[in-house]
């Protein structure tokens, strides 16, 4: 936990990008400008160009040849924004007072989740609301359902403590974080420190601190330490998706190391990456991924999504089940 927080710390003070390209009060609407500013700070700071295969020199010649002097903000704006599109990077984004331009990672795989079809089937009509958690008993209470939609909220050690007093006595955990967008990471080490009996490598992290597409810091550890408090050691399932994104996908990630949770559903979305920005000479502003996230044998791979242990799809032709959840109770518990 402490080194993951070294990580933010370093961020805080990693240069802006705009510093690296241009003075930081210099302000202009040119449009070639505006794009070799863009095109330049991602070049020096982007950090997944090898990984993805991406050619940014080729970008820089195509989409350069879609600026005239004479251009439109709004065709402008897409000319970057689908610039920034060929990193295939959630967070990568382009922001004016018009428009965001987002690339839009879920929609890489088949959807596999309908929340719907678990109120109908597997809940309850009165399940239980705990902070940003829905959760109730299912399979004649033998297992703990839990969703957690995403990491925006305050996940809290009172909601956790009540959550895992209440499924005590199950046999098996279902943690739920299909389409799950992601939010604050410290929120995933405080629910898996739940899951842990000792100190535990999960992962590790470096920051682009060059211009060259392969500078980067020495990679630093994170390590996730037990809670000290109410636990659960049982078997623990994730459920993920094309959707679960970011902190979703760094839950994914860490509990690769952790023996009693199982990864069940789609490979994630991806978002290892820690974005960072600033502002463009005509005050649009931008972020994109500036720090690579490395499994426990420095593989970077992950970013393109995690995969899951087990692979279960949906069969949209029956609205009575889920089938990933269902792969859980009937061949897993």
């Amino acid at each position: 936990m402490r080194r993951f927080f070294f990580i933010l710390f370093l961020l805080s003070f990693l240069p802006s990008c705009e510093k690296l390209v241009l003075k930081e009060d210099y302000s202009s609407t040119d449009p070639y400008v505006n794009f070799a500013y863009l095109w330049h700070a991602c070049d020096e700071q982007y950090a997944y160009f090898d990984l993805k295969g991406i050619n940014w020199d080729n970008t820089r010649h195509f989409y350069g040849d879609q600026i005239s002097p004479g251009i439109s903000d709004d065709s402008l704006f897409n000319v970057l924004g689908n610039m920034l599109k060929e990193l295939k990077d959630d967070h990568t984004n382009l922001i004016s007072n018009f428009n965001v331009s987002f690339f839009g990672t879920v929609y890489q795989g088949p959807d596999n989740f309908d929340w719907r079809i678990i109120e109908d089937n597997y809940l309850s009509q009165d399940y239980y609301h705990s902070g940003p958690f829905l959760h109730d008993f299912i399979e004649n209470e033998e297992v703990g359902y839990i969703r957690l939609k995403n990491f925006t909220s305050t996940i809290n050690n009172t909601n956790l403590d009540f959550i895992l007093n209440r499924y005590k006595d199950t046999k098996g955990l279902i943690l739920d974080l299909r389409e799950n967008g992601g939010g604050a990471i410290s929120g995933v080490f405080k629910i898996l420190s739940r899951f842990v009996n000792k100190e535990t490598l999960v992962y590790y992290s470096r920051i682009k601190n060059g211009p060259g597409h392969n500078d980067f810091s020495e990679p630093e550890a994170a390590y996730l330490s037990p809670y000290t408090g109410t636990k659960y050691l049982k078997k623990v399932f994730i459920l993920t998706d094309r959707g679960t994104y970011s902190a979703g996908s760094f839950t994914a990630l860490a509990a690769k190391e952790i023996p009693n949770i199982t990864l069940v559903g789609d490979t994630t979305g991806g978002g290892l990456g820690l974005p960072n920005g600033g502002q463009l000479p005509n005050g649009w502003t931008y972020r994109f991924s500036v720090s690579q996230t490395l499994t426990t044998d420095l593989d970077p791979s992950f970013e393109n999504g995690v995969p899951p242990d087990v692979i279960q799809l949906f069969d949209w032709d029956d609205r009575t089940k889920d089938e990933v959840i269902e792969k859980v109770l009937r061949d897993l518990l």
